[in-house]
């Protein structure tokens, strides 16, 4: 059995676009690179793509900061408990 090769989105807009995709030339405030061409080409309506993550979450799960390399979730998740004391 062989696997089958299949494409991923972003493959399937690039190759739609061919050699019409410019570089991206902003940035978001998280500081991710905005591709305008890529960002309109995407589907953003399909109901696999969850527009609004944190809607209905509450408050104090939005607070937990993930982005530290160093902690693991749980440890993550004890620090800011304890640094809410």
């Amino acid at each position: 059995m062989t696997a089958k090769k299949t494409s991923g989105a972003a493959t399937t807009v690039a190759k739609k676009a061919g050699s019409a995709l410019k570089p991206a030339t902003e940035t978001a405030a998280s500081g991710a690179l905005i591709e305008k061409d890529l960002a309109e080409a995407s589907v953003i309506d399909h109901p696999a793509v969850d527009a609004n993550p944190r809607d209905g979450v509450p408050a104090q799960s939005n607070q937990i900061d993930f982005n530290d390399p160093t902690l693991s979730p749980e440890e993550a998740v004890a620090k800011n408990l304890a640094d809410q004391d």
